[in-house]
């Protein structure tokens, strides 16, 4: 089922509105006070935040700019990053006051991520792409250590490491497997590629299209018929596309 993109834009817009109500109070509670220098101080921490919230709603706004022209707007993009990865915990408690789900607000996150890199059309070489899979999407039981190298992977079609293997020799991507953040942050700064396809679970590819900044990424979520990190699968035409959209600029 496909997570809306309104999910998270709604609360990052609540998250903003709730930092301005507390800093609201704060002033409320203090503008009454008699000392004069309290007063000048209050004054300018309240118009240095008045400065600071200017900046975040201007990029949750680019955000949804961006999102409704479906096309990337250069000029717009740096602060409507800001504004999301400042106000990314934030949302995660709004959601929880709101009962929304951690994944479903983290699907929505990827999402709306996702529809931005589509947004910039990239043309990037195949050679220049790097996949990024987990290492559970390996079989269980495959006596072969991929994560090193991912040549030792015979294609025994017991998961799907060898067709996208397989994909990615035909297109010259780069293709890893990584245990967990650390690795894929040593590919990523080993093999400078210029954009990223990284499969795994929403807590993963959300703090990993973090972790990697301005780099274009696309998350692709995998699936767990077998509960988490064991025998995870995916859909190999999703990676594909994805693949597609940064090599052919969509």
């Amino acid at each position: 089922m496909e997570t809306k993109k309104r999910i998270y834009i709604g609360l990052l817009s609540a998250s903003l509105a709730f930092a301005v109500v507390i800093i609201g109070l704060v002033w409320y509670l203090t503008s009454n006070r008699d000392i004069i220098i309290s007063q000048i101080l209050l004054l300018v921490i309240m118009t240095l935040a008045a400065v600071i919230f200017i900046i975040l709603g201007a990029g949750i706004t680019a955000i949804v700019v961006m999102i409704i022209r479906s096309r990337d707007m250069p000029s717009l993009e740096n602060i409507a990053q800001l504004a999301s990865e400042t106000l990314f915990p934030l949302t995660l408690f709004m959601g929880k006051i709101f009962g929304i789900k951690k994944e479903k607000i983290l699907r929505s996150y990827i999402e709306v991520n996702n529809y931005l890199v589509r947004s910039k059309q990239l043309l990037f070489p195949g050679n220049r792409i790097m996949i990024l899979l987990p290492h559970c999407l390996q079989n269980s039981e495959c006596p072969f250590k991929i994560t090193m190298d991912i040549n030792n992977c015979k294609e025994c079609g017991k998961c799907k490491i060898g067709e996208l293997k397989k994909f990615a020799e035909e297109n010259q991507a780069i293709i890893k497997v990584a245990t967990g953040g650390t690795l894929a942050r040593k590919f990523i700064k080993e093999y400078r590629p210029n954009g990223v396809i990284a499969i795994a679970c929403e807590r993963d590819l959300s703090s990993g299209i973090q972790d990697i900044g301005v780099l274009p990424v696309i998350g692709v979520l995998n699936s767990r018929p077998n509960g988490p990190c064991i025998n995870t699968d995916v859909d190999v035409d999703l990676v594909k596309e994805a693949f597609y959209t940064m090599c052919k600029g969509g």
